[in-house]
């Protein structure tokens, strides 16, 4: 399916390591991220799926799906921007995640807005 400037999502995430919550210890390192989408298309557009795939530094992959992002649906006008933040957990202190958003426009075209891969990790480990 042709994605054109009618369609457009962009997508940025920060991500931060949530000490409080990790235990090194047992493998467990949880991190913040909050993503900023903006609708940088013409048409108005609502989220309706997420698909995720986060990685650790072994290479373990864990796919996420589910409907929404923090348990809603936002709808976009054009210029429009919704923030959030949510969190994942994963067994090394760095790793990544990617992945899309399913997207219906107004006009009733469905599409993918692309989640650019962005990086989760204990800069505290860093020297």
């Amino acid at each position: 399916m042709a994605v054109d400037e009618h369609y457009s999502i962009d997508v940025s995430a920060v991500s931060d390591f949530v000490a409080e919550q990790s235990d090194p210890d047992a493998g467990r390192y949880v991190f913040a991220y909050t993503i900023t989408i903006r609708n940088a298309g013409r048409v108005p557009a609502k989220l309706l799926n997420r698909h995720w795939i986060v990685t650790d530094s072994d290479g373990k992959v864990q796919e996420v799906r589910g409907a929404g992002v923090v348990g809603e649906q936002p709808h976009l006008q054009p210029g429009e921007t919704f923030e959030y933040t949510s969190g994942t957990q994963i067994a090394t202190p760095f790793g990544s995640m990617h992945g899309t958003y399913d997207m219906l426009a107004d006009d009733g075209t469905r599409f993918d807005a692309q989640i650019p891969v962005f990086s989760l990790g204990d800069r505290g480990l860093l020297h």
